[in-house]
């Protein structure tokens, strides 16, 4: 096991947290159209983040205790992103901006190496699902994300985990139910 740092503890303990806000349920953390550069960590609470194309939404990702979230498209390229961000129910957020993060990862090649890890995990990630969505049957990604992230079903409404995972609140549960 390395002795790498967790991200988390590390913007802790480098008090790297400028504010706390709190949002209320369905409130906007970030809308379709703006740039935010911040990075969140959710000390309470749940988030969406997901896409719109004015007819549907697209869940992409949620957030929930303990988590790190930030919109990654606008952190990376300071420009604006059709993500928006939206409080499932009130939740507790501390904010830490892209330029006080950047500083803290280019003071030590540890910490360094620790957000390359990072992008890497999430672009694996991401690529996974690609292929989830993709190839697998509705059964087989509630299996994945099951296996993947338990906590999901515990934190996240069921018409929210559905759409995630690209099916209707009934079919979902029917597969829970068998």
């Amino acid at each position: 096991m390395s002795s790498r740092p967790d991200i988390n503890s590390l913007l802790k303990d480098e008090n790297l947290f400028e504010k706390a806000i709190i949002l209320n349920r369905n409130e906007y953390l970030k809308e379709a159209g703006s740039t935010d550069t911040n990075i969140y960590f959710i000390q309470e609470g749940s988030v969406r983040i997901f896409i719109s194309d004015n007819t549907e939404e697209r869940n992409i990702r949620f957030g929930y205790s303990g988590n790190i979230i930030v919109s990654l498209d606008s952190f990376l390229s300071n420009k604006s992103s059709p993500l928006y961000i939206q409080a499932l129910k009130k939740t507790k957020i501390l904010v830490a901006s892209k330029g006080s993060f950047m500083q803290l990862m280019n003071k030590d090649p540890q910490h360094l190496q620790l957000w390359n890890s990072i992008l890497e995990d999430l672009n694996l990630q991401q690529f996974e699902r690609e292929i989830d969505l993709l190839t697998q049957s509705p059964r087989e990604r509630y299996h994945r994300l099951l296996k993947r992230s338990p906590q999901v079903f515990q934190q996240i409404p069921n018409k929210h985990i559905a759409n995630y995972l690209r099916m209707t609140p009934e079919t979902l549960s029917r597969i829970k139910k068998s």
